[in-house]
């Protein structure tokens, strides 16, 4: 029994992944499928995923809202900056940050230096569906989800904005935001 020839896609991802020679950064607001899309992304370069939210969390021994919680977020972005440092001096294939991540100086210029940064931009009734869902989003819990989110997306809009590439995710199956991921970097590249 012979093994299936790879699909003309399949090929053409081959070959851009080929060429991917440094990680693959995901950056965004909560809600706009960093970790989903990562996950996808990942599978579908042949590569690594890794979600910095989780490994900081696995860092620090405390979920995200405990350590927003017990610290503040200023220690929360100072841990997260080491930590993406970190991540990407071990050469991950795809990692996706949290919301705030990019809006860091010292984190930004490490992204745009050693990774391709990809934002995920998406509407704000989306982000409001999908991050409402939980109750795991520190930052929103301090009022109005719909008026923090578009609060944030206008203020950080000049942060991801420097990001080499963005792509759309829109509400239909996060292969399709991959896939437009994969196009976009081809043709950054």
């Amino acid at each position: 029994m012979s093994a299936a020839c790879p699909s003309p896609q399949d090929r053409d991802i081959a070959a851009i992944a080929a060429r991917i020679t440094r990680p693959v950064v995901l950056v965004g607001l909560m809600g706009v499928g960093k970790s989903t899309v990562g996950r996808k992304l990942a599978a579908m370069l042949g590569r690594d995923f890794v979600d910095a939210d989780d490994a900081i969390a696995e860092a620090a021994q405390r979920s995200i809202p405990e350590i927003f919680e017990a610290f503040g977020e200023a220690h929360f972005r100072d841990g997260e900056r080491r930590v993406i440092a970190r991540l990407l001096g071990e050469g991950h294939g795809v990692i996706a940050t949290g919301g705030g991540a990019f809006i860091d100086p010292q984190t930004r210029a490490a992204v745009l230096e050693q990774g391709i940064a990809v934002w995920i931009d998406c509407d704000i009734d989306t982000l409001v569906e999908r991050t409402t869902r939980r109750g795991n989003r520190p930052l929103l819990k301090t009022g109005e989800p719909r008026e923090i989110l578009t609060r944030l997306a206008r203020e950080r809009a000049p942060f991801y904005g420097q990001a080499h590439i963005r792509v759309r995710s829109e509400n239909g199956p996060h292969a399709d935001t991959a896939r437009a991921i994969i196009e976009a970097i081809d043709q950054w590249l």
